[in-house]
Protein backbone atom coordinates (compact mmCIF):
# COMPACT_ATOMS: atom_id res chain seq x y z
CA UNK A 1 0.00 0.00 0.00
CA UNK A 2 1.26 3.23 -0.74
CA UNK A 3 0.89 6.03 1.22
CA UNK A 4 1.12 9.57 -0.54
CA UNK A 5 -0.97 12.43 -0.52
CA UNK A 6 1.15 15.01 -2.43
CA UNK A 7 0.37 13.99 -6.39
CA UNK A 8 3.35 12.64 -8.28
CA UNK A 9 3.91 11.94 -12.03
CA UNK A 10 5.82 8.52 -12.33
CA UNK A 11 7.06 9.15 -16.35
CA UNK A 12 10.20 7.43 -18.16
CA UNK A 13 13.08 8.77 -18.13
CA UNK A 14 14.22 11.69 -20.82
CA UNK A 15 17.91 12.36 -22.10
CA UNK A 16 17.33 16.07 -20.79
CA UNK A 17 16.76 14.18 -17.43
CA UNK A 18 20.51 13.27 -17.49
CA UNK A 19 22.07 16.25 -15.19
CA UNK A 20 19.30 15.82 -12.59
CA UNK A 21 19.31 12.19 -12.57
CA UNK A 22 22.93 11.96 -11.82
CA UNK A 23 23.13 14.78 -9.41
CA UNK A 24 19.81 12.73 -7.28
CA UNK A 25 22.26 9.64 -7.43
CA UNK A 26 25.42 10.94 -6.26
CA UNK A 27 23.27 12.85 -3.28
CA UNK A 28 21.86 9.55 -2.17
CA UNK A 29 24.38 6.94 -2.66
CA UNK A 30 27.46 7.29 -0.66
CA UNK A 31 29.54 5.43 -3.72
CA UNK A 32 32.45 7.26 -5.35
CA UNK A 33 31.68 7.25 -9.03
CA UNK A 34 27.65 7.08 -9.48
CA UNK A 35 27.20 10.25 -10.91
CA UNK A 36 29.31 9.17 -14.02
CA UNK A 37 27.68 5.61 -14.02
CA UNK A 38 24.13 7.16 -14.09
CA UNK A 39 25.35 9.32 -17.39
CA UNK A 40 26.82 5.60 -18.40
CA UNK A 41 23.69 4.27 -18.14
CA UNK A 42 21.91 7.17 -19.62
CA UNK A 43 24.26 7.91 -22.72
CA UNK A 44 25.58 5.59 -24.95
CA UNK A 45 24.86 2.16 -23.01
CA UNK A 46 23.74 -0.79 -25.17
CA UNK A 47 21.45 -2.38 -23.14
CA UNK A 48 20.10 0.69 -21.24
CA UNK A 49 18.02 3.37 -22.96
CA UNK A 50 17.11 7.05 -21.58
CA UNK A 51 13.43 5.61 -21.02
CA UNK A 52 15.21 2.55 -19.05
CA UNK A 53 15.03 4.99 -15.98
CA UNK A 54 11.80 5.74 -14.61
CA UNK A 55 11.35 8.99 -12.54
CA UNK A 56 8.98 10.33 -10.06
CA UNK A 57 8.19 14.29 -10.03
CA UNK A 58 5.39 16.49 -8.54
CA UNK A 59 3.11 17.10 -10.47
CA UNK A 60 3.64 20.36 -10.83
CA UNK A 61 7.21 19.70 -12.66
CA UNK A 62 10.50 21.17 -11.94
CA UNK A 63 12.93 18.43 -9.79
CA UNK A 64 13.21 14.63 -9.54
CA UNK A 65 11.74 13.49 -6.26
CA UNK A 66 13.16 9.94 -7.15
CA UNK A 67 14.39 7.35 -10.11
CA UNK A 68 15.75 3.76 -10.57
CA UNK A 69 16.68 2.49 -13.68
CA UNK A 70 15.76 -1.35 -15.45
CA UNK A 71 18.92 -2.60 -17.04
CA UNK A 72 17.61 -5.12 -19.73
CA UNK A 73 20.09 -8.19 -20.07
CA UNK A 74 20.01 -12.11 -21.19
CA UNK A 75 20.75 -14.79 -18.20
CA UNK A 76 21.81 -17.98 -19.71
CA UNK A 77 21.76 -21.55 -18.81
CA UNK A 78 22.01 -25.15 -20.47
CA UNK A 79 21.34 -23.13 -23.99
CA UNK A 80 18.41 -21.28 -22.46
CA UNK A 81 17.83 -17.58 -22.80
CA UNK A 82 16.63 -15.52 -19.94
CA UNK A 83 15.02 -12.19 -20.68
CA UNK A 84 15.83 -10.57 -17.03
CA UNK A 85 15.70 -6.58 -15.96
CA UNK A 86 17.94 -5.76 -13.44
CA UNK A 87 16.95 -2.71 -11.18
CA UNK A 88 19.61 -0.38 -10.14
CA UNK A 89 20.00 3.34 -8.82
CA UNK A 90 17.02 3.58 -6.83
CA UNK A 91 16.76 6.74 -4.60
CA UNK A 92 14.42 9.10 -3.12
CA UNK A 93 15.58 12.85 -2.35
CA UNK A 94 15.30 12.91 1.27
CA UNK A 95 12.70 15.97 1.07
CA UNK A 96 10.00 14.08 -0.78
CA UNK A 97 10.89 10.46 1.43
CA UNK A 98 7.82 9.05 3.42
CA UNK A 99 5.57 9.27 0.34
CA UNK A 100 5.47 5.73 -1.00
CA UNK A 101 7.96 7.03 -4.15
CA UNK A 102 9.48 3.99 -4.38
CA UNK A 103 6.56 1.64 -4.49
CA UNK A 104 5.26 3.94 -7.32
CA UNK A 105 8.76 3.46 -9.57
CA UNK A 106 8.62 -0.32 -9.12
CA UNK A 107 4.73 -0.65 -9.42
CA UNK A 108 5.07 1.10 -13.02
CA UNK A 109 8.77 -0.93 -13.51
CA UNK A 110 6.57 -4.05 -13.10
CA UNK A 111 3.66 -2.61 -15.44
CA UNK A 112 6.32 -2.59 -17.87
CA UNK A 113 7.99 -5.82 -17.49
CA UNK A 114 4.09 -7.62 -17.78
CA UNK A 115 3.76 -5.76 -21.07
CA UNK A 116 7.29 -6.73 -22.77
CA UNK A 117 7.18 -10.46 -21.44
CA UNK A 118 10.26 -9.75 -19.33
CA UNK A 119 10.83 -13.10 -17.51
CA UNK A 120 12.01 -12.06 -13.74
CA UNK A 121 13.47 -8.72 -12.48
CA UNK A 122 15.86 -8.83 -9.94
CA UNK A 123 17.85 -6.31 -7.37
CA UNK A 124 20.80 -6.54 -5.40
CA UNK A 125 20.74 -4.78 -2.23
CA UNK A 126 19.44 -3.64 1.00
CA UNK A 127 18.73 -7.01 3.26
CA UNK A 128 14.80 -7.59 3.16
CA UNK A 129 13.98 -4.70 2.09
CA UNK A 130 13.11 -5.32 -1.17
CA UNK A 131 10.82 -7.88 0.08
CA UNK A 132 7.86 -4.95 0.50
CA UNK A 133 7.69 -4.84 -3.44
CA UNK A 134 7.20 -8.31 -4.10
CA UNK A 135 10.96 -9.21 -4.79
CA UNK A 136 12.19 -12.77 -2.69
CA UNK A 137 15.72 -13.97 -2.14
CA UNK A 138 16.71 -15.71 -4.58
CA UNK A 139 20.22 -16.76 -5.77
CA UNK A 140 23.95 -15.70 -3.97
CA UNK A 141 26.72 -14.65 -6.16
CA UNK A 142 30.01 -15.72 -5.16
CA UNK A 143 30.99 -17.95 -1.75
CA UNK A 144 35.24 -18.49 -3.04
CA UNK A 145 37.20 -18.11 -0.31
CA UNK A 146 39.51 -14.69 -0.26
CA UNK A 147 42.76 -15.02 -1.77
CA UNK A 148 45.31 -13.54 0.70
CA UNK A 149 47.73 -10.83 -0.96
CA UNK A 150 51.09 -12.38 0.70
CA UNK A 151 50.18 -15.95 -0.56
CA UNK A 152 49.74 -14.41 -3.58
CA UNK A 153 52.70 -12.88 -3.73
CA UNK A 154 54.72 -15.73 -2.71
CA UNK A 155 54.53 -17.54 -6.49
CA UNK A 156 57.50 -17.46 -7.65
CA UNK A 157 58.28 -15.69 -11.54
CA UNK A 158 57.90 -17.31 -14.38
CA UNK A 159 60.73 -19.56 -16.24
CA UNK A 160 61.52 -19.49 -19.96
CA UNK A 161 60.10 -17.10 -22.22
CA UNK A 162 56.54 -18.17 -22.71
CA UNK A 163 54.33 -15.40 -24.03
CA UNK A 164 52.13 -14.94 -20.90
CA UNK A 165 48.54 -16.04 -21.15
CA UNK A 166 47.05 -12.45 -20.47
CA UNK A 167 46.54 -9.09 -21.91
CA UNK A 168 44.43 -5.89 -21.76
CA UNK A 169 41.37 -6.53 -23.59
CA UNK A 170 40.76 -4.02 -26.36
CA UNK A 171 37.60 -3.43 -28.08
CA UNK A 172 38.84 -5.64 -31.27
CA UNK A 173 38.71 -8.33 -29.18
CA UNK A 174 34.99 -7.79 -28.63
CA UNK A 175 33.64 -10.45 -31.19
CA UNK A 176 36.11 -13.03 -29.40
CA UNK A 177 34.68 -11.79 -26.11
CA UNK A 178 31.11 -12.57 -27.10
CA UNK A 179 31.75 -16.54 -28.79
CA UNK A 180 33.29 -17.36 -25.29
CA UNK A 181 30.49 -15.95 -23.44
CA UNK A 182 28.29 -18.07 -26.15
CA UNK A 183 30.19 -21.10 -25.30
CA UNK A 184 29.51 -20.48 -21.42
CA UNK A 185 25.34 -19.97 -22.41
CA UNK A 186 25.81 -23.64 -23.57
CA UNK A 187 26.74 -25.01 -19.85
CA UNK A 188 24.68 -26.06 -16.95
CA UNK A 189 25.84 -22.97 -15.49
CA UNK A 190 23.78 -19.52 -14.66
CA UNK A 191 25.25 -16.70 -16.65
CA UNK A 192 24.98 -13.40 -17.99
CA UNK A 193 25.56 -13.33 -21.71
CA UNK A 194 27.32 -10.47 -23.24
CA UNK A 195 27.33 -9.55 -27.22
CA UNK A 196 30.28 -7.53 -28.73
CA UNK A 197 28.47 -4.47 -28.30
CA UNK A 198 28.43 -5.36 -24.27
CA UNK A 199 31.92 -5.73 -24.44
CA UNK A 200 33.29 -3.27 -25.90
CA UNK A 201 31.32 -1.13 -23.54
CA UNK A 202 32.64 -2.68 -20.68
CA UNK A 203 36.26 -2.34 -22.40
CA UNK A 204 36.29 0.92 -23.17
CA UNK A 205 32.67 2.49 -23.08
CA UNK A 206 32.50 3.45 -19.57
CA UNK A 207 33.78 7.10 -17.99
CA UNK A 208 36.59 7.53 -16.28
CA UNK A 209 35.84 7.69 -12.77
CA UNK A 210 32.42 5.69 -13.58
CA UNK A 211 31.75 3.18 -10.65
CA UNK A 212 31.17 0.39 -12.81
CA UNK A 213 34.11 1.03 -14.50
CA UNK A 214 36.44 -2.58 -14.56
CA UNK A 215 39.90 -3.94 -15.67
CA UNK A 216 38.74 -6.46 -18.72
CA UNK A 217 41.70 -8.98 -19.54
CA UNK A 218 41.55 -10.88 -22.20
CA UNK A 219 43.01 -14.93 -21.90
CA UNK A 220 44.98 -16.40 -24.48
CA UNK A 221 45.37 -20.15 -25.36
CA UNK A 222 48.33 -21.17 -26.47
CA UNK A 223 48.27 -20.03 -30.26
CA UNK A 224 47.57 -16.45 -28.93
CA UNK A 225 43.77 -16.64 -29.52
CA UNK A 226 41.27 -15.29 -27.45
CA UNK A 227 39.83 -17.55 -25.46
CA UNK A 228 38.65 -16.00 -22.25
CA UNK A 229 38.30 -13.45 -20.13
CA UNK A 230 39.24 -11.95 -16.49
CA UNK A 231 37.59 -8.87 -15.08
CA UNK A 232 38.49 -7.33 -12.20
CA UNK A 233 38.65 -3.77 -10.31
CA UNK A 234 40.98 -0.92 -10.66
CA UNK A 235 42.40 -0.83 -7.31
CA UNK A 236 41.74 -2.64 -3.78
CA UNK A 237 38.76 -1.11 -2.73
CA UNK A 238 39.01 0.74 0.95
CA UNK A 239 39.10 -2.79 2.80
CA UNK A 240 41.88 -3.89 1.12
CA UNK A 241 40.31 -6.25 -0.99
CA UNK A 242 40.81 -6.32 -4.85
CA UNK A 243 37.47 -7.62 -6.32
CA UNK A 244 37.96 -10.21 -9.17
CA UNK A 245 33.81 -10.07 -11.09
CA UNK A 246 34.16 -12.37 -13.65
CA UNK A 247 36.15 -15.05 -15.16
CA UNK A 248 35.09 -17.28 -18.19
CA UNK A 249 37.40 -19.74 -20.76
CA UNK A 250 35.71 -21.72 -23.69
CA UNK A 251 37.82 -24.25 -22.71
CA UNK A 252 37.13 -25.45 -19.07
CA UNK A 253 40.16 -27.37 -19.20
CA UNK A 254 42.45 -24.64 -19.53
CA UNK A 255 42.26 -23.05 -16.08
CA UNK A 256 45.69 -25.04 -14.57
CA UNK A 257 47.73 -23.05 -17.28
CA UNK A 258 46.35 -19.76 -16.55
CA UNK A 259 45.91 -19.36 -13.15
CA UNK A 260 49.41 -19.30 -12.10
CA UNK A 261 49.97 -16.23 -14.55
CA UNK A 262 46.43 -14.73 -13.50
CA UNK A 263 47.67 -14.62 -9.73
CA UNK A 264 50.86 -13.22 -10.58
CA UNK A 265 48.88 -10.50 -12.39
CA UNK A 266 46.66 -9.78 -9.86
CA UNK A 267 48.87 -9.48 -7.27
CA UNK A 268 50.83 -6.89 -9.07
CA UNK A 269 47.87 -5.22 -9.75
CA UNK A 270 46.79 -5.24 -6.23
CA UNK A 271 50.38 -4.16 -4.66
CA UNK A 272 50.86 -1.45 -7.43
CA UNK A 273 47.39 0.14 -6.72
CA UNK A 274 47.73 -0.09 -3.19
CA UNK A 275 48.59 3.10 -0.87
CA UNK A 276 48.78 4.20 2.36
CA UNK A 277 45.43 4.53 3.18
CA UNK A 278 44.09 1.13 0.70
CA UNK A 279 46.72 -1.36 1.66
CA UNK A 280 46.34 -4.62 -0.77
CA UNK A 281 45.23 -7.31 1.71
CA UNK A 282 43.65 -10.21 -0.65
CA UNK A 283 41.54 -10.80 -2.97
CA UNK A 284 37.40 -10.94 -2.98
CA UNK A 285 36.70 -12.89 -5.31
CA UNK A 286 32.80 -12.89 -7.04
CA UNK A 287 32.83 -16.70 -8.07
CA UNK A 288 31.39 -19.73 -6.50
CA UNK A 289 33.87 -21.79 -4.48
CA UNK A 290 33.36 -24.53 -7.34
CA UNK A 291 34.68 -22.25 -9.80
CA UNK A 292 38.22 -23.58 -11.30
CA UNK A 293 39.98 -20.14 -10.67
CA UNK A 294 39.21 -20.09 -7.24
CA UNK A 295 40.40 -23.55 -6.27
CA UNK A 296 43.50 -23.08 -8.00
CA UNK A 297 44.28 -19.63 -6.06
CA UNK A 298 45.82 -19.15 -2.37
CA UNK A 299 43.11 -20.38 -0.15
CA UNK A 300 41.86 -17.84 2.77
CA UNK A 301 38.94 -17.18 4.97
CA UNK A 302 35.69 -17.97 3.87
CA UNK A 303 33.71 -15.46 2.36
CA UNK A 304 29.88 -14.10 2.48
CA UNK A 305 28.22 -14.13 -0.52
CA UNK A 306 26.11 -11.57 -1.97
CA UNK A 307 22.32 -11.69 -1.84
CA UNK A 308 20.13 -11.10 -4.76
CA UNK A 309 16.25 -11.01 -4.81
CA UNK A 310 14.30 -11.90 -7.11
CA UNK A 311 10.42 -11.00 -8.41
CA UNK A 312 8.44 -13.06 -11.49
CA UNK A 313 5.41 -11.64 -12.80
CA UNK A 314 4.36 -15.34 -13.96
CA UNK A 315 5.70 -18.07 -12.22
CA UNK A 316 3.98 -20.29 -14.86
CA UNK A 317 5.91 -18.48 -18.14
CA UNK A 318 9.14 -18.41 -15.93
CA UNK A 319 8.63 -22.04 -15.12
CA UNK A 320 8.16 -22.61 -19.34
CA UNK A 321 11.11 -21.01 -20.22
CA UNK A 322 13.06 -23.58 -18.01
CA UNK A 323 11.58 -26.81 -19.77
CA UNK A 324 14.24 -27.75 -22.36
CA UNK A 325 16.60 -28.11 -19.26
CA UNK A 326 14.24 -29.93 -17.14
CA UNK A 327 13.26 -32.27 -20.35
CA UNK A 328 16.96 -32.73 -20.65
CA UNK A 329 17.47 -33.34 -16.70
CA UNK A 330 14.75 -35.46 -16.57
CA UNK A 331 16.13 -37.62 -20.06
CA UNK A 332 19.21 -37.97 -18.60
CA UNK A 333 18.34 -39.48 -15.47
CA UNK A 334 16.25 -41.63 -17.62
CA UNK A 335 12.61 -40.30 -15.59
CA UNK A 336 9.68 -40.04 -17.41
CA UNK A 337 6.72 -38.43 -15.91
CA UNK A 338 3.65 -41.31 -15.66
CA UNK A 339 0.84 -38.70 -15.97
CA UNK A 340 -0.01 -36.20 -18.40
CA UNK A 341 0.58 -33.42 -16.02
CA UNK A 342 2.35 -32.55 -12.69
CA UNK A 343 0.05 -29.63 -10.75
CA UNK A 344 2.36 -27.36 -8.63
CA UNK A 345 0.42 -25.30 -5.94
CA UNK A 346 1.95 -21.39 -5.80
CA UNK A 347 -0.42 -20.21 -3.03
CA UNK A 348 -1.09 -18.00 -5.08
CA UNK A 349 -2.34 -20.01 -8.09
CA UNK A 350 -1.92 -23.26 -9.12
CA UNK A 351 0.93 -24.15 -12.41
CA UNK A 352 0.01 -27.39 -15.02
CA UNK A 353 3.32 -28.78 -15.81
CA UNK A 354 1.68 -30.74 -19.20
CA UNK A 355 3.63 -33.63 -20.68
CA UNK A 356 3.80 -35.58 -23.54
CA UNK A 357 4.66 -38.86 -23.27
CA UNK A 358 6.62 -38.69 -20.39
CA UNK A 359 8.01 -35.40 -21.50
CA UNK A 360 7.60 -31.53 -20.40
CA UNK A 361 5.41 -29.66 -23.18
CA UNK A 362 4.35 -26.80 -21.38
CA UNK A 363 3.93 -24.60 -18.00
CA UNK A 364 0.39 -22.78 -17.94
CA UNK A 365 -0.83 -21.18 -15.26
CA UNK A 366 -4.49 -22.35 -13.56
CA UNK A 367 -6.85 -21.17 -10.45
CA UNK A 368 -5.17 -22.62 -7.40
CA UNK A 369 -7.71 -25.70 -5.99
CA UNK A 370 -8.65 -26.71 -9.62
CA UNK A 371 -7.37 -30.63 -9.07
CA UNK A 372 -5.26 -31.96 -6.18
CA UNK A 373 -1.55 -31.03 -6.36
CA UNK A 374 1.52 -32.98 -6.47
CA UNK A 375 3.47 -30.33 -4.64
CA UNK A 376 3.17 -27.09 -3.26
CA UNK A 377 6.20 -24.56 -4.13
CA UNK A 378 5.63 -21.27 -2.47
CA UNK A 379 7.28 -18.85 -5.31
CA UNK A 380 10.30 -17.70 -3.42
CA UNK A 381 10.92 -21.42 -3.04
CA UNK A 382 10.27 -21.91 -7.00
CA UNK A 383 12.40 -19.32 -7.70
CA UNK A 384 15.39 -20.98 -5.70
CA UNK A 385 14.92 -24.04 -7.43
CA UNK A 386 14.69 -22.06 -10.95
CA UNK A 387 17.89 -20.46 -10.27
CA UNK A 388 19.73 -23.56 -8.94
CA UNK A 389 20.25 -21.83 -5.45
CA UNK A 390 18.66 -24.45 -3.56
CA UNK A 391 17.49 -28.44 -4.50
CA UNK A 392 13.97 -30.02 -3.54
CA UNK A 393 15.12 -31.48 -0.71
CA UNK A 394 16.98 -28.77 0.82
CA UNK A 395 14.03 -26.46 0.77
CA UNK A 396 11.70 -29.42 1.91
CA UNK A 397 14.24 -28.81 5.31
CA UNK A 398 14.29 -24.95 5.23
CA UNK A 399 10.65 -23.89 4.01
CA UNK A 400 7.82 -25.74 5.76
CA UNK A 401 5.36 -24.15 3.14
CA UNK A 402 6.72 -26.70 0.90
CA UNK A 403 5.26 -30.04 0.38
CA UNK A 404 5.69 -33.23 -2.06
CA UNK A 405 2.78 -35.43 -2.14
CA UNK A 406 4.90 -38.57 -2.36
CA UNK A 407 8.14 -40.60 -2.90
CA UNK A 408 8.05 -40.69 -6.86
CA UNK A 409 7.48 -36.87 -6.84
CA UNK A 410 10.31 -35.84 -4.64
CA UNK A 411 12.75 -38.14 -6.74
CA UNK A 412 11.53 -36.22 -9.76
CA UNK A 413 12.20 -32.91 -8.95
CA UNK A 414 15.30 -33.56 -7.56
CA UNK A 415 16.26 -34.70 -10.55
CA UNK A 416 15.10 -31.70 -11.98
CA UNK A 417 16.03 -29.08 -9.96
CA UNK A 418 19.76 -29.87 -8.46
CA UNK A 419 21.99 -27.52 -7.33
CA UNK A 420 23.80 -25.34 -10.21
CA UNK A 421 26.23 -22.51 -8.15
CA UNK A 422 25.95 -19.11 -10.42
CA UNK A 423 29.08 -17.03 -12.06
CA UNK A 424 27.16 -14.12 -12.48
CA UNK A 425 28.93 -11.02 -13.60
CA UNK A 426 25.32 -8.53 -14.73
CA UNK A 427 25.68 -5.82 -16.83
CA UNK A 428 26.40 -2.53 -15.39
Amino acid sequence: MHHTSDPYLIRPGRPSDIDRCAALNDAVHPYPGIADWTRDLFDGHPAVRHDDFLVAEPAGGGEIAATLVGIRQEWTFGGIRLPVVQVELVGTDPGHRGRGLAGLLFDALHARGTADGTALQVIEGIPYFYRRFGYEYALHIGGAPEAPAEALRALPPPSGTARPPLRPATPADAAALARVDRAVADRDVLACARDEAGWRHEISGHRQDSLARRVVLALLDEAGKVSGYLVHGRRPAPDGRLAVFAAGCADPDGWPRLAPEIQRHLAEVGTATAGPDRPFTALRLRLPATHPLAGALPQGPATRPWSWYARAGDPAALLDHWLPVLARRWREHDLRWPGDALLIDTYHQGIRLHFDDGVPVAARAEPRGAAPADTAIPPGALLQLLLGQRSPGELLDIWPDMTVSNPATAEFLEAGFPTVPPEMWAIA
